[in-house]
């Protein structure tokens, strides 16, 4: 038999298999896995600070991490038909005879295998992201940021591989553009209807459009969604004694009465959490700066909160001088004027600006200075 006799290899007969069709759609797709990198760096920096940067987090501006997890579930939802429509366009080449023509031939294939496969992995998995749905073995958020990394290096690579036929095809128009337009027009239809109808859960003015989202920002306990329930964290009723304890140079213990003596302030700031949905509320309680005032915290004190809930990730969390100090960030006792629910931390939460909702640690029993 012989190995070199091209074999029988289907035939593509549309002009859009071309390299301006794949340059277009490529500039789109580019931008949005830009900003979704972008983006899902910044909340992974915010969520595990290096410990170079855990004291130069800013809480401002307050809706900050409210834009750009918005922005990075959105460009990342908005990457899927771009990548497909890209995919398209090029899959002709899979079936080119020889498949390997040269040692660079063969590595140059081998990378766009990495790049593709990572960015098929990397879309799937952060979209079973925001439905809380994970039905594989490995941790998601360090896969999720480590393959965010391989895909943007092989996304790179293939650029600067690609660059002469890039700037070949980037402004030039062959034969067939009334098709060609007719294509693009299809991919930009779908990618806003995409956008439109599942950006509704970061951007309030969408909401009425928010048809395939996984949450509405308006519905759940006190008109805001739950992550996770005090029956998930084991927390449905909080114990009949419960005290705050605050450990400082002067260690304190509150009761819930005694701390809704303390002065009390109100704050509006966002619930905005990794998988894209984000709901506002006015949130009133003790400001945390006072509690380390009263505790005898030096000034640029951070703090540690320790929650009821049994186990989990987030149970215990850190808090860097700059949020805890700062004026907006509550020790909640009430929500839009009501004690707060169960679900949203009976009987007291965290709540701070420009943070990603899973530190807003719910059901806090502790508060330790450090």
């Amino acid at each position: 038999m012989d190995l070199l006799r091209r074999p029988p290899l289907p035939t593509f007969r549309s002009a859009l298999h071309e390299p301006r069709t794949a340059v277009v759609i490529g500039r789109w797709l580019g931008a949005a896995l830009l900003t979704c990198f972008l983006t899902g760096l910044l909340s992974h920096l915010l969520q595990q600070p290096p410990g170079w940067l855990r004291d130069h987090l800013p809480s401002r501006p307050v809706d900050g991490y409210r834009v750009t997890q918005g922005l990075h579930v959105i460009s990342g939802i908005a990457a899927i038909p771009l990548l497909g429509a890209k995919l398209w366009t090029v899959y002709p080449k899979l079936f080119e005879w020889p498949p390997v023509r040269s040692v660079p031939h063969a590595l140059e294939r081998l990378s766009i295998a990495v790049l593709v496969g990572s960015m098929l992995l990397e879309l799937f998995t952060g979209l079973l992201n925001t439905l809380q749905w994970y039905p594989w073995p490995f941790p998601f958020r360090q896969t999720h940021f480590w393959l965010a990394w391989l895909a943007v290096g092989g996304l790179l690579l293939h650029i600067a591989a690609k660059a002469p036929l890039i700037a070949a095809h980037w402004r030039r128009v062959r034969p067939g553009l009334a098709q060609r337009r007719s294509f693009l027009t299809a991919v930009t239809v779908s990618v806003g209807v995409v956008t439109l109808t599942t950006a509704g859960q970061s951007v309030p003015w969408l909401r009425t459009l928010d048809l395939f989202a996984p949450r509405r920002p308006d519905i759940g306990p006190q008109g805001l969604p739950v992550n996770r329930t005090a029956a998930q964290a084991g927390t449905t009723t909080a114990p009949a004694d419960w005290q705050l304890r605050v450990d400082g140079p002067r260690p304190l213990r509150f009761s819930l009465a005694e701390l809704s003596q303390l002065p009390q302030f109100s704050a509006d700031l966002p619930i905005a959490c990794v998988e894209g949905w984000s709901a506002g509320a006015r949130w009133t309680g003790v400001r945390v700066r006072d509690l380390l005032d009263l505790a005898g915290a030096p000034a640029g004190a951070g703090l540690r909160v320790t929650s009821l809930e049994a186990d989990g990730p987030y149970r215990v969390m850190e808090m860097p001088s700059s949020y805890a100090h700062d004026p907006l960030t509550l020790l909640a006792l009430r929500v839009n004027g009501e004690v707060l629910d169960p679900d949203h931390g009976y009987p007291a939460r965290i709540i701070a600006p420009n943070r990603p909702g899973v530190l807003q640690t719910k059901w806090v029993t502790r508060i330790e200075v450090i």
